[in-house]
């Protein structure tokens, strides 16, 4: 459902990205690791049309972002790490606002926003205002609206910044749930439990290239030394890249 093929991104002499190739499967859960600056959100902001590649492409469906962007996003339901909420409209108008954008038909629209209330934990909230929301119900409502229009793919940024535990394993279950029903999930995130958690696949990131993917099994037969979790094999990992463009630099001077 997702694939990227030799993606870069430069920004005058500094490569932000640099030959990112992966690709993620029909009802796969993706974790995108990397430290701050490493490249996943300028990764994601290519993935779903943001930022344009200074080469390389980016397919979502097959199709092509760049070439055929309205096809693509149709496909995609998206939560930047940054989003934004319209705080005076209720939930539900939000989502009756987001139905509207997706061409999502009305009788369709009025039972999607149900199914997803509940599914999410809303119901109760739906006709409060959002800015009266908790930053947990925000995220949950934001999950909602991504999905309104039952994309196959779905690309979050970041998804558990500033939930509760009570939250975090509203979300974490959910994604499992559809996952199972065949959503493919791209997430982007710093917490390696989440991800240790519930990923099916991993890819981890470090100075704008991939230095590590595969399945958690995968990733811990890559680390040179026994490893206990997951915020291990990712400290060793991306130890190793810092070493080996600290030689390359050395080399290239």
């Amino acid at each position: 459902m997702i694939r990227l093929i030799n993606l870069s991104k430069q920004f005058g002499s500094f490569k932000a990205v640099d030959d990112v190739s992966l690709e993620v499967g029909k009802g796969t859960i993706f974790a995108f690791l990397g430290t701050n600056g490493a490249g996943k959100t300028t990764t994601i902001r290519m993935l779903t049309g943001v930022l344009q590649p200074s080469s390389g492409t980016a397919e979502i469906g097959g199709y092509d972002i760049q070439k055929n962007p309205i096809e693509a996003k149709f496909l995609m339901g998206i939560i930047p790490d940054r989003p934004y909420l319209y705080g005076k409209l209720t939930g539900r108008e939000f989502l009756y606002f987001m139905a509207d954008l997706y061409k999502v038909e009305p009788k369709l629209a009025k039972q999607r926003i149900v199914e997803l209330l509940e599914l999410y934990g809303l119901s109760d909230w739906q006709n409060d205002l959002i800015d009266s929301y908790s930053h947990g119900m925000k995220q949950r409502l934001l999950m909602c609206a991504a999905q309104i229009h039952n994309p196959p793919v779905l690309v979050i940024d970041e998804p558990m910044v500033g939930l509760d535990p009570k939250g975090a394993k509203l979300l974490k279950d959910t994604l499992r749930k559809r996952a199972a029903e065949g959503l493919t999930i791209f997430m982007s995130t710093h917490s390696l439990s989440v991800a240790e958690e519930i990923a099916d696949k991993l890819a981890i990131i470090q100075h704008g290239k991939i230095v590590a993917q595969g399945t958690l099994k995968e990733l811990y037969a890559r680390a040179q030394s026994d490893a206990s979790d997951l915020e291990n094999v990712f400290l060793q990992i991306i130890s190793e890249g810092d070493n080996e463009q600290a030689i390359s630099l050395r080399n290239s001077q």
